[in-house]
Formats: structure tokens, C-alpha cells, sequence
């Protein structure tokens, strides 16, 4: 089992940043990537940003320019550092780990809430 622990979500301005951590513990040798998903009241959960063990990353169009993700893997944690933050980006922020085997794993999300 792996299991992820999230923090850093809040309530911020639009315009404004925020950072969230994710840390795995457990058995996470065959992790072959981590990031983060959203899910908005009434919406499917999307795919925001992820990066694999080798560095790679991808992120969804929406936050391209504007989230940057990076990990520490000598702590196995993954940062997502948000950037000119809209309205539009408020949403549960879940924490995922995937394994060589298509495996995944979820954190319990973190409310992100971006209003003025």
C-alpha cells in the first residue's frame, strides 16, 4: 500500500498563489509518477499536473503558465506551486501515486478555494 498525505490547500484571492505538498510513504519503490487531479462541485475529476520519477511532467491545459510541479525525491514528496489563481481553479485537489503497474493511489484531497 502507499499512502499519500496532502497539505497546503486554503482559501486565496484570485491573482494569488498557493502551494501544495504531497508526501508517500509505505511501499512506494515501483512508483512511476505522482501529481495531482481536481474535482469541482458536480464535475469529474481532471488530471492537473504530474511528473514521473524520471522528471517528466505534463499538465492540463488550463493551468499551463500558471502551476508549476516538481518533486523532492529524497523526501518522496511532490510540490504543485500555483500561480495567478482564478476562480475557476476552485476544486478538492487530490494527490495521486501511480506504480509500474498502472496501480494508483489516492491522497484524501485538500480544498482549494480561490474568491475574493
Amino acid at each position: 500500500q502507499v499512502q499519500l498525505v496532502e497539505s497546503g490547500g486554503g482559501l486565496v484571492q484570485p491573482g494569488g498563489s498557493l502551494r501544495l505538498s504531497c508526501t508517500a510513504s509505505g511501499s512506494i519503490l515501483s512508483l512511476y509518477s505522482m501529481g495531482w487531479y481536481r474535482q469541482a462541485p458536480g464535475k469529474q475529476r481532471d488530471l492537473v499536473a504530474g511528473i514521473t520519477t524520471g522528471g517528466s511532467t505534463n499538465y492540463a491545459e488550463s493551468v499551463k503558465g500558471r502551476f508549476i510541479i516538481s518533486r523532492d525525491a529524497a523526501k518522496n514528496t511532490v510540490y504543485l506551486r500555483m500561480n495567478s489563481l482564478k476562480p475557476e481553479d476552485t476544486a478538492i485537489y487530490y494527490c495521486y501515486a501511480r506504480k509500474m503497474n498502472m496501480e494508483i493511489h489516492w491522497g484524501q484531497g485538500t480544498q482549494v478555494t480561490v474568491s475574493s
